[in-house]
């Protein structure tokens, strides 16, 4: 996928009408789309260290995750497509990049339930039982790191780098 720049920085790095095009993406899906009843600013964008990935085509934001730092791990979250630019493996290059920047760190996530083979594509199992959040059935994942491979050993607790 040949010219799509996938950028990230820490939330408290960007600006103001950069910010905002990654939160109306995200209530766009979540709260209008899917219509879910909960709080998207859930303070969490933040929390230090959080980052925003995200990737615009015509000035506006169409795919967008971000990534909680939790100590002894990487929370990837709120990741969500455009509805015009589905298809296109946004998120694929969104998710790539973040593990990317996980390194060698332990990374979870509460996947849709219908995504998780999507997200075992990217190394993450299943890690707990399937469990419904706003009318959604959802399922924790767990992706360690790889012994010996690309992403290095033991996980540790140093933060993202500043890529």
């Amino acid at each position: 996928m040949r010219g799509v720049e996938v950028r990230d920085a820490h939330t408290t790095d960007l600006d103001a009408t950069m910010l905002y095009k990654i939160l109306k993406l995200r209530v766009d899906v979540f709260v209008v789309e899917q219509a879910c009843a909960y709080p998207e600013l859930d303070g969490r964008d933040l929390e230090p260290g959080t980052r925003q990935l995200w990737i615009e085509r015509s000035g506006d934001v169409v795919a967008t995750l971000r990534v909680l730092d939790e100590g002894a791990a990487l929370r990837i979250g709120r990741v969500a497509t455009a509805a015009d630019a589905r298809s296109a493996g946004l998120a694929g290059r969104l998710m790539e990049r973040a593990l990317t920047l996980a390194s060698d760190r332990v990374v979870v996530l509460d996947a849709q339930s219908y995504l998780a083979r999507w997200y075992e594509g990217f190394g993450f199992v299943r890690d707990g039982d399937e469990f419904i959040e706003d009318g959604i059935a959802h399922v924790a994942m767990r992706r360690r790191p790889r012994p010996g491979g690309p992403e290095g050993g033991a996980a540790t607790s140093r933060p993202l780098s500043r890529a």
